[in-house]
């Protein structure tokens, strides 16, 4: 499982004033934590208006690679943003994200291109959005891959998005995420498929609970990435145990490590 830490993000009140008052040992301290707790990558949202955006994403990225070696996932729908980061990491990022948007396919799809990162691919459009149906988020995911690969992305650097939306606003909503990833993984075996998990309890009471249980589902039909607090440590233990059941952990090493470390399991004070 290829686990992005979510927490770097200006929408969070406390990131945002961070940002704002250049507390560089906050966020240092956000991104350490993050690694320790089992981020593969750190997501870095800047949050901020347009015109600032490129100067606090610099920030950002340089602030974070002072405390950590991390690879990190360069998370705007600004160009200026993204390219203010990508001329900064010191490894190869994920551009998160593109969708079937023509702004974001005339202006970010080129710049993952050009520097050959991974890329987090949206499933929705300008003409419906976020599809009801899978058969329907299926088809922007097929002409998105399309123009990834055919511009020189090999399908391991692909993340698919296909969606995660409330079950508070749809019955079926959590079955659609499920088709859509089975579909994404019988399409595109090399693949990643990625999600903002929590969305699904948006609304709801217990949401934790929501979120463990749905997060197993996913790994069962296919995700193997997934944008999270890593410092869930209810989260983290059902990931691991999830991947252990479905065959992907040889040896039980991985969750017997977590165990060991501290990382999962009851919290001893």
């Amino acid at each position: 499982m290829i686990i992005i830490g979510e927490k770097i993000n200006g929408t969070r009140k406390k990131v945002s004033a961070a940002i704002r008052e250049r507390d560089a040992q906050f966020i240092k301290d956000l991104a350490q934590s993050q690694v320790e707790a089992g981020s593969n990558y750190l997501d870095v949202n800047a949050g901020t208006s347009p015109e600032r955006e490129p100067e606090d994403m610099a920030w950002l990225v340089n602030t974070i690679q002072e405390a950590t070696e991390a690879p990190l996932c360069l998370d705007s729908a600004n160009p200026a943003a993204l390219k203010a980061g990508l001329e900064l990491v010191n490894k190869t990022p994920i551009i998160n994200s593109v969708s079937g948007e023509k702004p974001r396919i005339e202006n970010v799809l080129p710049l993952a291109l050009e520097h050959k990162t991974g890329l987090i691919l949206l499933a929705l459009d300008d003409q419906v959005g976020i599809a009801d149906t899978a058969a329907e988020r299926m088809e922007i995911v097929h002409r998105l891959v399309g123009l990834a690969k055919d511009g020189g992305l090999a399908e391991e650097q692909l993340f698919v998005d296909p969606l995660v939306t409330a079950i508070s606003t749809g019955t079926d909503n959590a079955l659609v995420t499920y088709d859509s990833i089975a579909q994404t993984r019988a399409a595109y075996p090399k693949a990643h498929i990625t999600c903002g998990l929590s969305n699904i309890s948006f609304g709801m009471p217990l949401r934790s609970l929501i979120n463990q249980t749905f997060m197993a589902m996913c790994i069962q039909v296919g995700l193997d990435s997934a944008i999270i607090d890593p410092n869930d440590r209810n989260l983290m233990s059902v990931l691991l145990a999830s991947e252990m059941l479905m065959g992907k952990d040889k040896y039980c090493q991985n969750f017997s490590r977590a165990y060991r470390s501290g990382r999962i399991g009851p919290k001893n004070d």
